[in-house]
Parts: structure tokens; C-alpha cells; sequence
């Protein structure tokens, strides 16, 4: 037994209110920033639907995750060393920016500033990538709250095999909402896709993370992520991703979108597992044994010889104690109502949902029964709008029996804490049918409708030099190999990145984002004569520093982009002429 630990989220999605809180914030707090514009760490998508990127599920296309062989081993989908390396200039397996979307933005300057006309003027949509005209047909949430859409939701690979028992009338269809991050899986598939070992997982806590040092942008992580939450940033030429807010954690602090829900629908805690057994458990035969395999993986702290294994494996006390007292323990392993998503990915991912039980009680009520009765409400699961199966789809590989489970004992639970809301008797049989004591149930009550913020985060602080500092000096820390002065200008990681060249994003700044992306003129580059970062330089124009020095002078031509070399293959001239071309 090889004891690690991990943290891990569950989300409840029976309180999910799509209102985008989560994932505005996170946009604000990490992706805010040249290149990044059309990517979202944290997204909330409305199901049925096609999700961010449009389609992301369908592995058949993306070839994402791992499959198993018939000799039980697991292999990438997307192929092994030789397949990667024949695609390696060129990966054919790649959402493209229609799948995502085109970010843009509104010329608000014009709508704002038009002279008094007969016509109302109108504020077009202007593209955040090529600063040019376009028309908007898709974003990351376009589908948001259209559960109903022939158009989008009856597209959505969740519904194969079960078309007959959802109904795409907007009286009759049924919509929840589903908040995703990166699920920094126990096995993941991303980091065994990348020829250059830039993904990595964090031994203290299991995150996963992109070192932009080693990170040379092939791409091959973005199409081994099934969930499609490893991004390109086509200006550093560098892979992101959500790393789970990873400063803050690591002071005992949630994360940005777990601080900011609204409806206080994320849990965080740390979780030990035992890594030995992970491979085995991922590569179980049936893909509706992966569920129990990975709970079986995960070890309960609370084992007197657990508690010694991880104090042998250098784990502190501290995160032991937090562990004991983690609400995702007691979500996944001990009410067993918290289910992985798409567990048939064999990537064992460590982000649980709890699955949506209403509306339960609309089934019922036109009936003429009492809505709240327990074995009204066990009966009436398997006529809900939100078809079991559709679950299943999601979180068990399509085995009903777990969803089953955890949507009887939510029933059962709102049934046994309506007789104590009402200053009745409690009933003993009701927990008692779902496998579960009164006190169980009420606990489980307690965490999932009225918990504290201190029982929703249980979260232990690192144990490095200067945690306690950690998320104050993380803006501040320098990047080793880099000039200061360039650092001023641009940043560590592109244009944009500086602390005083901050890419306008904002729509009050298009303007300056349009002549940004259109000029010919440098904007970013080495400042020093005979030294340029290459990393940092935007492609526009060309840099002191660029060629050596030549002897002769050669004629050079105005041109309209980056310079070029004339015939004799000689040092462009770099000084600007008056209209900001370099000539």
C-alpha cells in the first residue's frame, strides 16, 4: 500500500442555479490576459446539450482518454509514441476555434458616439482574436437554459439509446445545469500524451499542472483530455489549465469558484488513496465496474493502520486530521451519493457531482397523492423528467444501479427531514430503506442543505518554507531567465503577461485591442541592443537585436507586416517611418 494524498471536489447539482458566478470569476482571476480569450477554466453547461468545446464528448472524433486492450493494459486513444510522433507537427485531432468559439466584442464607441440620425446605430460584434467584423454563431455558452433546443440538446451524445424517453417540447423536456472544471485526475491521459512532459502531477496533492518551461506546444494534451480542459494559448504558444487555484490551496484557501458560488454548491477536501491500485482500477474490464474500482482505490484515514501507512509515506498530521474530516469523504465513500464523470474514460478523475433528484416532487402532485410520501417518492424516480439513463450516461458508464441509488436515498432524505421539519415523530424505516441509521441521514442533510463554510472546505495548508506567504507573493515571484526591464514590458509569458502592458480586453478598450492587433508597429520585444527573448516577441515588426550587425547597408522596401529581406539577404534597416510601418 502506497499512500498519497489528493484533493478533490464534489459539486451537488441539485443546487446549481446556472447563474455563471464561478466561472466569471475564474475568467477574471486566471484568464483575463492576451490569448486567452476564448478559454474558460471553469464553465457551467446547460444538459441536455453540446457542452464547451461543442461536442467534447465524443471520443470516437476527439479520441480522447484511454481504452483498454484485450490484454487488459491501457493504451491512449489517441494512439501511442509512434502514432504522436507522426502527428506531431501537425495533430488532426484538435477542436478547432469554431468549437469553441471566436471571442468577441461590441463597438460600443460608435453606439455611444453617433451623431442624432433617423437610423438607431448599432453596436457590431468585433472579433477579440483578428480585431475585424464577424457574425456570431456559437460561444461557450450559447446552449445556456435551451434544454429544450431540437437544434443543440437533441444533439447531445447523452441521449443515445434513450431518444424514446426524452421529449424535445418545452413543456415536456427537462434541464439541469452542469458546472465543469479540470477534473486533475488520478490517471491522467493529458499528461501521458505530452511528448514533452510538460504536464505533471503534484506529489503533495495531486494536482495537475502545465510547466510553461518545458511546454513546446504540440498540442497532443488537448486531444488526450476527454473533458477538453487542457487549452492553447496562441499567444505564448504554451498549454493552460484550470490548476485549482493551487496558491490559494495551498494557504487553506478554496478556490476562486468554489469561494464565489452562490448556491454553496462545491465541497473540497483532501482525500488518500492508495496509488498502487490506481492502474488496476482503471483498467477493470466492464466499464460499469469503474465507478466501485475507484472507490475501492480510495482509503479511509480513519484506519488506525491507514493512519500509520500515511505517516510512514511523509504525509503530515495535519493533512491526516483534514483528511478524517473531509466533506468529500464522506460524500463519495460514506453516504456514497457523489458519482465521477464519464468514469468510462478510465482517467479516474477527482472532481464528483451529486446528481439532480428534482423535480421530484411536480411528478407526484398532479396525482392527488402526498408529494413527499417516501415510497411515492422511491416510485416516482423512474418517471422523472430527468431520465435515469441520462444519468447513468453521465456518471456510471450507463449502469442505472448507482444513480439509482443515490437518487433514492436524496428522496429518502427529504422525506425523513419533512417529518422533523413539521415537529413530527422521525421514521426510523425511512434512512433504514436506503441502508442508512438516523444519524447518517441527518448529517448528510446538515452538509449537503445547511453547511458551514469551515464544513464545506476542509482544507490543510502546505507545509512548504513560506506557505503562510504563498498566495501574497505568488504575483510577485520573478521567473527565473528573465530580464526585469523586459519583464516591465511584457511579461514572462507573452504579450499581455507584463505588470505594465496589460492587453486590453475589456470592451471600453477596443480601440486600443483593434490597433493592437492590426499594426505593424512593435509591441512587444527585447529592448536591449543585441538582445531579443524571442518568447516574449509578438511577430510584429522587427526587433534591434533580431540580425547581426552587417557591414554594408542594403536596400529594404517598405512592407506591410513584419520586414523582410531583400535579394541580398542583408539586415533590415529597423527604424520606423512616420506612419508606424518598419521600414
Amino acid at each position: 500500500m502506497r499512500v498519497m494524498a489528493q484533493m478533490a471536489m464534489v459539486m451537488n447539482l441539485d443546487k446549481c442555479i446556472g447563474c455563471h458566478t464561478c466561472s466569471v470569476t475564474c475568467k477574471q482571476a486566471w484568464t483575463n490576459r492576451s490569448g486567452m480569450e476564448y478559454v474558460w477554466f471553469n464553465n457551467v453547461e446547460t444538459r441536455p446539450g453540446l457542452g464547451y468545446p461543442r461536442t467534447y464528448e465524443d471520443q470516437e472524433e476527439w479520441q480522447g482518454g484511454w481504452v483498454r486492450t484485450p490484454a487488459g493494459r491501457l493504451k491512449l486513444r489517441s494512439g501511442g509514441r509512434l502514432n504522436r510522433l507522426l502527428n506531431i507537427f501537425s495533430n488532426p485531432k484538435m477542436p478547432s476555434i469554431q468549437d469553441y468559439y471566436e471571442p468577441w466584442t461590441y463597438d460600443y464607441e460608435t453606439l455611444l458616439n453617433a451623431p442624432a440620425q433617423e437610423d438607431f446605430p448599432v453596436a457590431k460584434p468585433y472579433s477579440l482574436i483578428t480585431g475585424k467584423q464577424m457574425n456570431i454563431e456559437w460561444s461557450a455558452n450559447w446552449d445556456d437554459d435551451l434544454g429544450g433546443s431540437k437544434q443543440h440538446a437533441a444533439k447531445d451524445l447523452m441521449l443515445k439509446g434513450i431518444e424514446d424517453k426524452v421529449k424535445m417540447e418545452f413543456d415536456e423536456t427537462f434541464m439541469f445545469y452542469l458546472p465543469r472544471i479540470c477534473e486533475h485526475c488520478l490517471n491522467p491521459s493529458c499528461a501521458a500524451a505530452c511528448p514533452s512532459g510538460a504536464i505533471y502531477k503534484r506529489e503533495e496533492d495531486g494536482i495537475v499542472l502545465v510547466d510553461q518551461d518545458k511546454c513546446r506546444g504540440w498540442r497532443m494534451c488537448v486531444t488526450g483530455c476527454p473533458y477538453k480542459k487542457v487549452y492553447f494559448n496562441h499567444k505564448t504558444g504554451k498549454a493552460e489549465k484550470c490548476t485549482f487555484c493551487y496558491p490559494r490551496i495551498e494557504v487553506g484557501i478554496p478556490t476562486v469558484c468554489a469561494e464565489t458560488c452562490v448556491g454553496r454548491l462545491r465541497y473540497i477536501g483532501l482525500m488518500l488513496y492508495d496509488a498502487d491500485k490506481v492502474l488496476e482500477a482503471a483498467a477493470v474490464e466492464n466499464d460499469h465496474d469503474l465507478y466501485e474500482a475507484q472507490r475501492s482505490v480510495f482509503l479511509d484515514p480513519r484506519d488506525p493502520a491507514v493512519e500509520r501507512a500515511a505517516e510512514a509515506a511523509g504525509i503530515p498530521g495535519d493533512w491526516i486530521e483534514a483528511a478524517k474530516k473531509s466533506p468529500v469523504l464522506r460524500l463519495i465513500n460514506d453516504y456514497k451519493v457523489a458519482l465521477p464523470l464519464h468514469p468510462e474514460y478510465r482517467t479516474m478523475p477527482m472532481v464528483w457531482y451529486i446528481p439532480p433528484l428534482s423535480p421530484v416532487v411536480d411528478v407526484i402532485k398532479d396525482t392527488g397523492h402526498d408529494a413527499e410520501d417516501r415510497d411515492n417518492l422511491f416510485a416516482a424516480i423512474d418517471a422523472l423528467r430527468i431520465p435515469v439513463e441520462y444519468l447513468a450516461n453521465l456518471f456510471t458508464a450507463g449502469d442505472p444501479g448507482p444513480v439509482n441509488d443515490v437518487l433514492r436515498k436524496l428522496a429518502a432524505m427529504r422525506s425523513y427531514m419533512r417529518d422533523i421539519n413539521l415537529g413530527r415523530d422521525p421514521q426510523a424505516s425511512i434512512p433504514e430503506a436506503v441502508g442508512m441509521t438516523e444519524e447518517e441521514m441527518y448529517e448528510m442533510f446538515r452538509l449537503l442543505a445547511i453547511a458551514k463554510y469551515d464544513d464545506r472546505y476542509v482544507i490543510p495548508s502546505a507545509h512548504g518554507e513560506e506557505a503562510h506567504a504563498l498566495e501574497e507573493t505568488a504575483t510577485d515571484c520573478p521567473v527565473s531567465n528573465y530580464d526585469d526591464e523586459l519583464m516591465d514590458i511584457s511579461g514572462p509569458f507573452g504579450e499581455g503577461s507584463g505588470r505594465g502592458n496589460t492587453t486590453p480586453v475589456a470592451v471600453e478598450n477596443f480601440r486600443m485591442l483593434q490597433q493592437r492587433q492590426t499594426s505593424d508597429a512593435l509591441v512587444s520585444g527585447g529592448t536591449k541592443m543585441g538582445r531579443v527573448n524571442l518568447l516574449n516577441w509578438d511577430g510584429k515588426g522587427v526587433p534591434a537585436g533580431m540580425f547581426p550587425d552587417s557591414e554594408k547597408d542594403a536596400s529594404v522596401q517598405t512592407v506591410d507586416g513584419p520586414a523582410q529581406l531583400d535579394s541580398a539577404h542583408s539586415r533590415p534597416d529597423n527604424t520606423a517611418g512616420s506612419n508606424g510601418k518598419v521600414t
